[in-house]
This record gives structure tokens, C-alpha cells and sequence, in this order.
């Protein structure tokens, strides 16, 4: 008998057990301790509802945009390395699943799928990932080949400068493909599913970098690209010529403070997201839904805030959105349900979270999540 999906944690529990344990651990883990990880998500249950009654709660919409584009409802597919780790050819599935449903899909510059592959493989524009590294050639020819495949916005990550100290990626020894150890062979052997997935793809590595980047060849992993390529040195300059070569919509990742804020939206750039990496970068950093209000009260007249870290559910989604958020992204959430089923895990997650913030924003007295604003939480909650 096929398993109950009823939430994103039935998801996870799932793959888990399907999804050998250097991805599985890649996806659920943060940096050293691991507690801004943790508060991502904990941070959430202290904002509390306030439920309303005898109010119409017929014909609710979940329209909403981000950056100009329509969406089913305003959440977005975070970007996520590694993706095709989780389930063979996982960029691809995603991709489709976020097609369908009405919402982007971002790319990872660090995907195993690269952008033609996605590309070649859905019919409406996809948004991708750009890291800043040190061969600024390498970065021009992406950010073109991003133009050249229709991307839709591009989304610049600032908080990846250094790689932060993730140990259970550094016990498990990650690589893609995995390296050939005992522990490892006899962890995947006990995962068939997932084997016979990747026996039947080619696209078993960094497919954006391999035979695009100068000394990238036999490139397999992610710290060995890291300590290479990624640039301490990045500016707001980078910022402007970025910007000046992608000519489109741009959104800027990984802010955490108001005054970065305040740069940011005189930078000229679309949309900010409040990140902290999913707690994978500065452990004792805070949770980005605390760090949220305080950005949208700096800079939400002046350039659209999205959030991402911590969104299990669509109960986070209408917190966040009543806080200031104009979208929302959900990276974990939707890498469980590829790691358990594949493109129709993918669209499970999407679904259990419309539901949940339907549901959600009907108790509290509203029909069109374009009117969710701080009324619908509880004073001094949040």
C-alpha cells in the first residue's frame, strides 16, 4: 500500500529512506551547530493566527506575483544544488512540476542538470541561480547562456563569498557522483530505487561547470569547486556589472540586514530575498522570518522583499506574507518530495502547501491572499 502524504514532513520521513545519506544529509543539514538551521523553522510556530468567524469565506484566490510574473500562488522553487543527487534527472522533474503548477522554478548554477538540460525539457521560462566566482568569463558566458534559454529573472546569490562549515557534508564526503567508499556502496545499495534511477540518466555531475569552467574536467565536488572559484572579494561593482550583462529582472539573495537592504535597493535590482542560506552559511545568525520585519519596514516602499528559510507549510507561507513578504521560496520542502516521488513528490508539496494556505487564509477571515497583512496575526506574537 502506498504511503499517506498528509504534510511536508511525511515528505521528508520518505525520503529519507529512499535518498542515500551524503544528499539526504546535503539537503537536511546547516552549518557547525546547526541552530539558525533550526530556527528557521521553530521561529514560525511563535507567530500565532488570529482566527476569524462568520465571515464569507467563498471564492478565495491564491493569485498573486513576484516580479511581474503571474503566479498560482506566491511561492517560488528556491534554488538548490545538487538537485539531481536527490532523484535522477531531479532538475528536470522539479521543473516540469513547478511548470505545471503555475510557479517558478529557480536553477543552481551548482545543478546536475544544467540550464539547456531544463530547458529542452519545459515549454515556459524558468529563473536561474548565479554565484559570483573569481573567473569573471566563466560568469559572463553563464549569464548568457541563462539569456539564451529564456530564463526569466536571474537570481544573484551574495551570502556564498566562503563556503561555511557544513560537517555532516565533510563526514559523508560529498560528491557527485558519489565516491566509491564501503560505507557509501552499502548505504546506496540499500536505496535500489534511487540507483536504478541514476543507472538509467547521464547527468550525474555539475553539468552548468563541467566543460564550461577553465579546470573543471574532473569536477565532482562542491567544496573542491568552493575553495577554487567562489570570490571573497565580491562587491556591490559586481553587483552593477551583473546586472548591466543580464539586462532583465534581477533578485538578490541572501540578505539578513536592514542596512544591506537599504544598498540593495538602490542597487536597481527587482526584488530582495531575506535568506540566510537555510542556515548552511553564518550558524548564530537569526531566523529570516525574525530578520523579515525588520527589512520590509527599511525597504518595502522602495524594492519588493521575498523571504526563503524554514517554509514548511502553508501556514509559513501566510505568516510570511503577512509580514511583508511579496513571495515566498521553499528549497527543502520541495527537495523531500523529489527525494521520495520523483516530479510527483514535487507536485504533492505544492499541493499540500496551496491547500494549507487556502485553508489557512480562510480561517482567518480572507479571501484573496493579496489582502494578508499583519491584522491576521496575534499582537505581540511576532
Amino acid at each position: 500500500m502506498p504511503p499517506v502524504i498528509t504534510c511536508v514532513e511525511d515528505l521528508r520521513l520518505l525520503a529519507k529512506k529512499r535518498v542515500p545519506r551524503m544528499f539526504y544529509d546535503y539537503a537536511d543539514s546547516g552549518s557547525w551547530t546547526e541552530g539558525t538551521y533550526r530556527a528557521n523553522e521553530s521561529d514560525f510556530a511563535r507567530i500565532k493566527l488570529r482566527q476569524r468567524v462568520a465571515v464569507n469565506m467563498e471564492h478565495r484566490s491564491l493569485k498573486s506575483t513576484m516580479v511581474g510574473q503571474d503566479l498560482a500562488m506566491p511561492v517560488a522553487l528556491a534554488p538548490v544544488g545538487l538537485v539531481g543527487m536527490q532523484h535522477a534527472d531531479g532538475e528536470i522533474l522539479a521543473a516540469r512540476a513547478a511548470e505545471k503548477f503555475g510557479v517558478p522554478f529557480t536553477l543552481s548554477t551548482m545543478s546536475i542538470c544544467s540550464i539547456e538540460d531544463v530547458a529542452e525539457n519545459v515549454e515556459k521560462p524558468f529563473w536561474f541561480q548565479l554565484y559570483v566566482m573569481r573567473d569573471r568569463d566563466f560568469i559572463r558566458r553563464l549569464i548568457d547562456r541563462a539569456k539564451a534559454a529564456g530564463c526569466s529573472a536571474l537570481v544573484l546569490t551574495l551570502d556564498l563569498q566562503i563556503m561555511g562549515q557544513r560537517n555532516k557534508d565533510i563526514r559523508n564526503g560529498l560528491s557527485a557522483p558519489p565516491k566509491i567508499t564501503l560505507r557509501n556502496m552499502l548505504n546506496m545499495s540499500t536505496k535500489p530505487r534511487w540507483g536504478l534511477g541514476m543507472l538509467a540518466t547521464r547527468r550525474h555531475t555539475f553539468r552548468n561547470v563541467v566543460g564550461h569552467a577553465t579546470d573543471s574536467a574532473n569536477l565532482s565536488s562542491l567544496s573542491e569547486w568552493s575553495d577554487r572559484q567562489l570570490d571573497p572579494t565580491m562587491s556591490w561593482d559586481d553587483v552593477q556589472w551583473i546586472k548591466e550583462r543580464w539586462g532583465g529582472k534581477l533578485i538578490l539573495k541572501g540578505i539578513m540586514d536592514a542596512e544591506d537592504a537599504e544598498i540593495a535597493a538602490r542597487s536597481g535590482a527587482d526584488a530582495i530575498i531575506v535568506s540566510n542560506h537555510g542556515g548552511r552559511q553564518l550558524d548564530g545568525a537569526p531566523s529570516s522570518i525574525t530578520a523579515l520585519g525588520p527589512i520590509v519596514q527599511a525597504v518595502g516602499g522602495k524594492i519588493e522583499v521575498h523571504m526563503d528559510g524554514g517554509v514548511r507549510s502553508g501556514q509559513d507561507v501566510i505568516k510570511a506574507i503577512a509580514l511583508g513578504a511579496k513571495g515566498v521560496y521553499i528549497g527543502r520542502a520541495f527537495v523531500y518530495g523529489l527525494g521520495a516521488m520523483g516530479e510527483a513528490g514535487v507536485t504533492k508539496c505544492l499541493e499540500i502547501i496551496r491547500k494549507e494556505l487556502d485553508v489557512t487564509m480562510a480561517f482567518c477571515g480572507l479571501r484573496d491572499v493579496r489582502q494578508v497583512d499583519k491584522s491576521i496575526l496575534l499582537p505581540g506574537s511576532y
